[in-house]
């Protein structure tokens, strides 16, 4: 049946592939940036899943805590199907606060009982994940890995559904993937096949959500990953501490997708250097032939300017089925994944479109163009406040070019913001409207 599905994908078009119904999703994020809190539901809509996620005032920032009482009391007050737990938000207060908390290794598991309780009350299925966290910021890295190895406990008795664990930054000599395969070595050992361990961090709420309606759709999407460069995907990719290609597989395995080498229901295609145009090219061919994602993994953090100017310019950036390129290689192969996933069940949507053109502003118009600008004209201005936030849009707009990206819909640029007062993410507010037909303008 799953083949006859895939087959039906393939040959009819993803629009037709409509999953089974998921049921509502409760999200308790990494923390309150937007990729690890608002962009898991905007992929998840892109297949019409319904994801909740708590108030950001309870979720921890850079200076700030979250409050782990009340994010417990928001989720079981919720009536769901699923849950999706960062479970060092509830530990530690977040990702950066579980580098330097004080907590013992039964302090922290103390933190994680009511959470256990509400399972088995209400025998929701908990899908978990934890990161193993970066060097040399983490303070007691031995107390982490003691709470990660006693957390097999739980995956063994069913409490977690699933635990992925995800190592976060792993810069040459990190002692993190050591750690990561000490855990690995571990679940193997008592046969825990619901346990993963690859390295990641920011994205692992979308890859999840991605993962639980693959499964409720009883599909098992097969993709060709494909590198610009093929002779360098050996090679060990920077934060990930693995080679790119083992990199990549493992990314794709978390999110569902079953690697294969000849004809698949995607292509992932992977730029990690070379020349751009060539790749522009080569990312027109592969979208002629059938559904294709990109990840950007050559430069950390930011977008190759040319290769997305001609791949606009070739008028296939709205015919992706993603684009990622925000983050480390970790974090834009699972986002580009998961949410290839979710087009792939929801079809061409507007929230489809929408996600495309969040993409385009923040990974590719905001990291590669604005951001050294920001960073040059309010270096000495707190990143918060009224005009730095009219300033950030009147950056963003003047880099905005919408004619030559779309022209079937009116692309906006509404609103952006920085939510951790810090260059390093915006948080953006876009717009795709289909335009009336025989009307060429946009709404003012």
């Amino acid at each position: 049946m799953r083949s006859f599905i895939a087959l039906l994908i393939v040959t009819f078009g993803v629009a037709h592939a409509q999953p089974a119904p998921l049921g509502v999703l409760a999200l308790i994020p990494l923390d309150s940036r937007p990729a690890t809190a608002t962009l898991p539901p905007e992929i998840a809509g892109v297949a019409g899943v319904r994801v909740l996620v708590p108030p950001m005032d309870l979720l921890g920032n850079a200076t700030r805590a979250a409050d782990t009482p009340k994010l417990l009391n928001w989720l079981a007050a919720t009536s769901v199907s699923a849950a999706v737990v960062a479970l060092d938000a509830l530990i530690y207060g977040g990702l950066v606060q579980s580098r330097s908390s004080p907590l013992s290794t039964e302090e922290a598991l103390a933190r994680l009982m009511p959470l256990v309780d509400w399972h088995a009350r209400s025998r929701v299925p908990l899908h978990a994940f934890i990161t193993i966290p970066r060097a040399p910021d983490a303070t007691d890295r031995a107390r982490n890995l003691a709470v990660i190895m006693r957390l097999l406990d739980w995956a063994a008795d069913g409490t977690f559904a699933r635990l992925y664990v995800t190592w976060d930054d792993a810069l040459p000599g990190s002692p993190a993937p050591l750690e990561g395969a000490q855990v690995r070595e571990a679940a193997e050992a008592r046969g825990l096949s619901n346990v993963l361990v690859y390295p990641g961090a920011d994205e692992v709420a979308s890859v999840l959500i991605a993962r639980l309606a693959l499964e409720a759709a009883q599909v098992k999407p097969t993709v060709k990953l494909e590198f610009s460069l093929p002779e360098m995907s050996e090679q060990i990719s920077q934060y990930d501490g693995l080679p790119l290609s083992q990199s990549a597989g493992s990314q794709a395995r978390a999110v569902g997708w079953e690697v294969v080498q000849s004809r698949a229901d995607l292509t992932l295609f992977v730029f990690n250097g070379g020349d751009r145009r060539s790749a522009a090219l080569r990312l027109s061919s592969l979208a002629r032939r059938g559904p294709v994602a990109l990840a950007d993994v050559f430069d950390v953090n930011k977008a190759a300017s040319r290769l997305i100017e001609d791949t606009v310019t070739l008028q296939r950036y709205f015919g992706l089925y993603a684009f990622s390129a925000w983050g480390t290689p970790g974090n834009n192969l699972g986002t580009a994944l998961a949410h290839a996933a979710m087009r792939l069940l929801g079809g061409d949507s507007l929230a489809q479109v929408n996600l495309l053109l969040r993409e385009y502003v923040n990974d590719y118009l905001y990291a590669t163009i604005v951001r050294p600008q920001v960073r040059e004209e309010l270096a000495d201005q707190a990143l918060e406040g009224n005009s730095v936030r009219t300033k950030l849009l009147e950056l963003l707009r003047s880099a905005f070019k919408p004619a030559r990206l779309e022209r079937l819909y009116c692309l906006q640029i509404i609103s952006a913001d920085f939510p951790w007062a810090r260059s390093f993410e915006v948080r953006v507010e876009v717009s795709a409207i289909p335009r009336a037909a025989g009307d060429p303008n946009c709404p003012r």
